[in-house]
């Protein structure tokens, strides 16, 4: 569906940060909008004379693709995004050859206004100093331990978050709902992680771990906001990633069920020699294409 567009109240060409927010509005209006036409004015003041790669010329027209706009890293990617390398320059485990994997970044690296939910849903970097006491008393709350099964002193989580944070493999950060903290995240390359082996894992290939530690934060609304958060803020970190996996408790029926309308696909039921996980696919062709941001 294509929408003719209002004309913003300000100078395009000059001001791209105004001209993200315009777009996305625009497409907040309806969700079912794929492709919003440019107005003519737009085109007379040059922001199309150095188009970013989303707007379509044709036909003496100027289209903005929904899908395109949104893998855009402006405004929401708060680092550069990483950069393709050669695969199988790392030796990974049976085999699994992999691309040397970029430095982790630090503070806020992502940060997005879902209007559904009226949340602003933003990720940063772990500080074990500031985060250990909140990351304790998550851990040691029996609706986290059941799933995460790390109920354990401030000791040995301080060790658990330094592991992480050492690992290139894996990412780990705190979200937050307007900049209160929520919960804790870990991003991890599939093809070096004990998941790799349980499928055709490509060197691109992203999943995640997930944990909201705040009561007062769950709800549908927004649980559905941070998945597709994380989910948008790992196909911007890397524009290499055209797959996102996931292997959560087959009984964890809360996340699941929220999986078909955040175009996660349940591929089969493995076991891990802790529990038994459903491997859940999410490409992003299918998440731009489908899901409402």
């Amino acid at each position: 569906m294509t929408r003719h567009a209002d004309s913003p109240s300000f100078t395009p060409a000059y001001d791209a940060r105004a001209f993200h927010r315009w777009v996305e509005r625009q497409f907040a209006q309806d969700p079912t909008v794929t492709c919003l036409e440019v107005p003519s004015e737009m085109r007379m003041n040059g922001l199309t004379s150095r188009q970013p790669g989303y707007i379509d010329l044709r036909d003496g027209r100027a289209r903005i693709h929904k899908s395109g706009f949104l893998q855009a890293p402006e405004p929401w990617l708060k680092h550069p995004s990483g950069l393709y390398q050669c695969a199988g320059l790392i030796e990974g485990p049976d085999g699994r050859n992999h691309p040397l994997r970029p430095p982790h970044p630090t503070g806020l690296v992502y940060e997005r206004h879902f209007t559904d939910a009226d949340t602003t849903v933003s990720f940063r970097s772990v500080d074990i100093n500031g985060d250990l006491d909140m990351f304790h008393r998550w851990q040691n709350d029996p609706r986290i331990a059941y799933f995460w099964e790390e109920d354990k002193s401030r000791d040995d989580l301080r060790a658990f978050l330094s592991d992480r944070l050492s690992d290139p493999h894996s990412f780990s950060v705190i979200g937050c709902y307007d900049d209160q903290p929520v919960g804790y995240f870990e991003i991890y390359w599939a093809r070096e992680d004990r998941l790799g082996a349980h499928y055709d894992s490509g060197p691109w290939d992203r999943g995640w771990h997930g944990l909201i530690g705040e009561v007062t934060a769950l709800g549908r609304k927004r649980t559905s906001a941070w998945i597709r958060a994380l989910t948008h803020y790992i196909f911007l970190d890397c524009p290499m990633t055209d797959l996102v996996v996931g292997e959560p408790r087959i009984d964890n029926k809360k996340l699941l069920r929220y999986a078909d309308a955040l175009a996660y696909r349940k591929i089969k039921e493995f076991d891990f020699p802790h529990k038994r996980s459903a491997l859940m696919h999410c490409s992003r062709d299918d998440f731009f294409g489908r899901v409402a941001l």
